[in-house]
């Protein structure tokens, strides 16, 4: 096996394509916006006799708290351990060159393959850095079907919605359409009491996807006003709900529901097999944050993944003061 980055595009998305679970944190597109973020990032290709068997996007992520190399839902291969080897000694390599005191993993891989990660003497992260739990829709059936198959209440407001004449459901795909979508975002942020992406950060991805026409901006008005509103990727057959805000002012009329249910259709009219609800609670944390969120976006139906837990390689002694100030937040946050 060897290592090499690769520069072409159509090589790195075609290797992706078929490759499941599904993830466009690895796609070429999110390398691009990584870079728009001002980080140094690597493609890399690990090959086998000349044939590509595997990817892994990684990235400089430079905090206050240390720098640290950052692969997110990767690598993407079917010959996990062996990859990892190969990979886990250029990351070393990388870290050293960089001074960066972690290389952190967020693997999009099932938790039977844990035990990949503790051979080579990785720990698990004080704090998920991507959601460790996801809430998969199948959608190769007909509308009718999913819509028989959702929670009896959530079809019953999608119907509702459907009748109201002052909900409008409609997309604007322009940097306007993302203004108005951080404008709910901030109103949702400080409801919820949680952080938010700056505005930059939503457009860098919105640049980034928009130019292979892989997102949209959805905008869910209530009497010409914007109530609710989401980003989504549109990526290798699949729908994501990667960015969604409400401002939370007519809770009981069901626009957010309506809007996702057109997010939905909008992934079948373009080809894909599955829309990921992206992260929910896990069932055994009562209290969790996202406990609301999740009732919403189960009762669009559809079926649990469980990943394994964000991973964390230690290089310096730096990487305890990170430790202590992740842990910190995560108790303070409400995911301990």
């Amino acid at each position: 096996m060897e290592i090499k980055e690769i520069s072409n595009k159509e090589e790195w998305e075609e290797f992706l394509l078929g490759r499941y679970p599904k993830t466009f944190l690895q796609s070429y597109s999110w390398g691009d916006f990584c870079s728009l973020m001002g980080e140094k990032i690597w493609r890399f290709g690990i090959y086998e006799n000349q044939k590509l068997v595997g990817i892994c996007l990684a990235s400089l992520v430079k905090a206050k708290r240390g720098a640290f190399l950052f692969v997110e839902h990767g690598p993407i291969t079917d010959l996990k351990e062996e990859a990892m080897e190969i990979l886990l000694n250029r990351l070393k390599e990388l870290a050293k060159k960089e001074k960066v005191s972690f290389i952190r993993f967020c693997p999009i891989w099932l938790k039977e393959d844990a035990h990949i990660f503790k051979k080579y003497g990785f720990k698990d992260s004080p704090i998920h850095s991507r959601p460790e739990t996801g809430w998969i829709l199948d959608l190769n059936k007909s509308e009718d079907e999913l819509l028989a198959e959702m929670r009896k209440t959530t079809r019953y407001l999608i119907r509702q919605a459907e009748k109201n004449k002052d909900i409008k459901i409609y997309q604007d795909n322009t940097l306007e359409g993302v203004k108005k979508f951080f404008e709910l975002y901030r109103k949702t942020a400080q409801r919820q009491d949680f952080h938010i992406f700056p505005l930059k950060f939503l457009e860098n991805e919105f640049n980034s996807f928009i130019k292979d026409n892989q997102i949209c901006v959805f905008i869910g008005e209530y009497m010409g006003k914007p109530e609710s509103a989401a980003m989504i990727v549109y990526w290798q057959e699949f729908g994501f709900y990667h960015q969604g805000a409400s401002s939370g002012l007519n809770q009981k009329i069901p626009v957010s529901y309506l809007l996702q249910w057109e997010a939905i259709k909008e992934a079948k009219r373009r080809g894909a097999g599955y829309y990921s609800f992206w992260g929910i609670a896990p069932e055994d944390k009562l209290n969790h944050p996202w406990k609301g969120l999740t009732l919403f976006k189960k009762g669009f139906g559809g079926h649990v993944e469980e990943y394994i837990p964000s991973q964390d390689y230690v290089i310096s002694s730096k990487y305890w003061l990170n430790y202590l100030i992740e842990s910190a937040r995560k108790i303070k946050r409400g995911f301990a």
